[in-house]
């Protein structure tokens, strides 16, 4: 089967919601939730999916779910390089919004052609994230991992750096701006509601803000111990 733009974006949603934050595989992909993220109903997934488990693209489980062979997830990691990278140009050359690429990027993903990625890639000086923080796959398919934490579950007490932003929703990303908590902006955590699970902190310009547990977990950091004084 030849990866048309349907196969492409069944394997890339399949990936996304069968890969936890750090790359690790952690769970099937419910029927439900594939058709939901594909917006068509469980019977159009599921004949497609049996469709794409003929191919060897993935490997289903009726009644529990289903997740990528090998084949499927060089393939949706292509896709995803596509994707990252296409985003990163249309922010670092064209100077749009972090905001507003996503869904540019999802038309352009099944258009450029493996010569214009790799030349995208060349002409950004190889990156390994897109703008908001997402790993690039490498043209092999590699997709780095990283033991990055969430705010949510970030010491208290630490510098820290903010890496990604998981939630790809423009309003939540014009939240994140808004908050500082953009990629390579500095952060501490100063309290964390045991209750609430609100985590307090000061950002790089020194403000004080507030996250509730949700927002925080979606807001994922990494850095070291401050030291004293």
């Amino acid at each position: 089967m030849l990866p048309s733009s349907t196969v492409e974006n069944y394997l890339k949603t399949i990936y996304l919601g069968s890969v936890g934050s750090q790359g690790e595989e952690v769970r099937l992909l419910p029927m439900g939730q594939l058709a939901a993220a594909v917006g068509v109903t469980p019977g159009t997934a599921t004949t497609m999916v049996k469709t794409l488990a003929e191919s060897g693209l993935v490997h289903y489980e009726p009644y529990m779910g289903v997740r990528l062979t090998k084949a499927g997830e060089k393939l949706a990691s292509m896709v995803l390089r596509r994707h990252r990278l296409v985003e990163l140009f249309l922010v670092k050359v064209l100077g749009m919004s972090w905001a507003d690429v996503h869904d540019e990027a999802e038309r352009l993903e099944h258009a450029v052609s493996d010569e214009v990625i790799e030349r995208i890639d060349a002409l950004l000086g190889r990156p390994s994230v897109d703008p908001h923080g997402d790993p690039i796959p490498t043209a092999q398919g590699r997709v780095p991992r990283s033991d990055d934490v969430s705010l949510l579950s970030a010491p208290v007490g630490m510098s820290l750096r903010v890496t990604r932003v998981i939630d790809q929703d423009p309003g939540f990303l014009r939240f994140a701006e808004q908050q500082e908590l953009v990629p390579g902006r500095e952060v501490t955590v100063e309290s964390r509601n045991a209750d609430t699970e609100a985590v307090r902190f000061r950002t790089e310009s020194g403000r004080k803000r507030t996250l509730d547990g949700r927002a925080a977990a979606k807001v994922l950091v990494s850095g070291r111990s401050v030291g004293p004084g």
